[in-house]
């Protein structure tokens, strides 16, 4: 959520609190992504067995899955967008510029428009994205565009990104989790 929201009701638990499955958690973790949990993993953390199925569900989601690396991150961004969730959007949109996704669309996508120019196989991703948010469903007609781009694999990996972003916005929303840089510009509130 944005920093101008009340404060942080889950924020870190600092290491002389934790409880020793606390600990070894945040040590798994650490020893994994070669840092400390933060985000929604710093949330998470109050269930250690949650934050570390979370992890790996997101080691693979974010590092190993089928799709090229702008589709991905264009897919956490625009779920980000959905959810109005300020530290996953700052986070990935670095991220996604660097993967080669264009600034035009991301920009798009922080206004809630439908991005103007984009290559079929990232227009195939978003539109699947979009419905699935929004309708809880894809039609036959935006299934099969996606199917045709990325096969059976990359359909369950765009669900899986999907879900699991928007997991992770859930828990930041819930534990009101501030951007973690002062230079941030929070994303617009859209009318409810």
């Amino acid at each position: 959520m944005s920093k101008t929201t009340n404060s942080d009701r889950l924020p870190p638990i600092p290491a002389e609190r934790m409880t020793p499955e606390q600990k070894r958690a945040a040590e798994e973790f650490e020893a994994g992504r070669g840092y400390a949990p933060r985000g929604p993993f710093a949330v998470m953390l109050r269930s250690p067995e949650v934050m570390l199925r979370a992890k790996a569900m997101g080691d693979y989601l974010r590092f190993r899955n089928v799709l090229p690396g702008q589709i991905r991150e264009m897919v956490i961004l625009l779920t980000a967008r959905e959810w109005t969730q300020d530290y996953e959007w700052f986070h990935h949109h670095k991220i996604g510029l660097k993967e080669g996704l264009a600034t035009e669309i991301a920009e798009a996508i922080a206004d809630g428009r439908r991005p103007e120019r984009m290559a079929e196989a990232e227009a195939a991703a978003y539109d699947f994205s979009l419905e699935l948010h929004r309708r809880r469903s894809v039609s036959d007609a935006t299934y099969t565009r996606a199917l045709r781009h990325f096969g059976e694999h990359g359909i369950i990996d765009l669900i899986g990104l999907n879900g699991y972003y928007s997991f992770n916005a859930m828990m930041m929303n819930v534990a009101r989790t501030p951007l973690d840089d002062d230079k941030a510009v929070p994303l617009k509130r859209f009318p409810g």
